[in-house]
Parts: C-alpha cells; sequence; structure tokens
C-alpha cells in the first residue's frame, strides 16, 4: 500500500552562491523556508517541482523536501533540512555568520 502523501516544499540550490532555497509561491526563491510554499496536493506538488526544475539558470538539485505549517511558515520534519536552513556549515559563511 502506498504511504499517505505528506506536505511538501520544493528546494533546491541557487547556482550562483550555492545557498539554499524554497520556492514561494508567486515563483520567487527564498533563502528562508518559512517564506516557501507548503503543499499539501501530490499533483500539485509534482506540478511545482517540475516548474522548479525548468529554471537551470537560476537553481541546482530541486527536490521535494517534507515539511509541516509553523507558526510563521514551514517548517522542515527532517533533520537534513533542518540543517540546510542554516546555510553552509562552515560558521564563517552563510547564514551561520549572522548568529
Amino acid at each position: 500500500m502506498p504511504r499517505a502523501f505528506t506536505p511538501k516544499v520544493v528546494t533546491a540550490n541557487r547556482l550562483l552562491e550555492g545557498d539554499s532555497v524554497w520556492l514561494t509561491a508567486d515563483d520567487r526563491w527564498s533563502t528562508t523556508i518559512a517564506d516557501a510554499e507548503l503543499i499539501e496536493d501530490e499533483a500539485v506538488a509534482q506540478d511545482r517541482l517540475i516548474h522548479a526544475q525548468s529554471q537551470p539558470d537560476l537553481v541546482v538539485g530541486a527536490y521535494l523536501a517534507d515539511a509541516k505549517a509553523g507558526e510563521n511558515g514551514p517548517e522542515p520534519t527532517h533533520f537534513r533540512e533542518a540543517f540546510r536552513t542554516r546555510g553552509p556549515s562552515n560558521y564563517a559563511l552563510g547564514k551561520q555568520a549572522e548568529v
């Protein structure tokens, strides 16, 4: 029996900087997961993923990531995605340098 569909966000890496980015409902790429479109329909999720993958001049490695509704927008449900929200693992770069 197939697993039930769970909410997703579309995520990728920005081509030039390598930052983790999330696709918003208005087709922008945001560096903040809370801005992402939380997709609750499997067919819509597949369409949004195809849309993201059609932008090779902007992003690479687009995929669907599990997420849940949070107080301020979507939140990751898996460690890997939570880690990606914090930026590069080198503390001197990206979002972690701002903390």
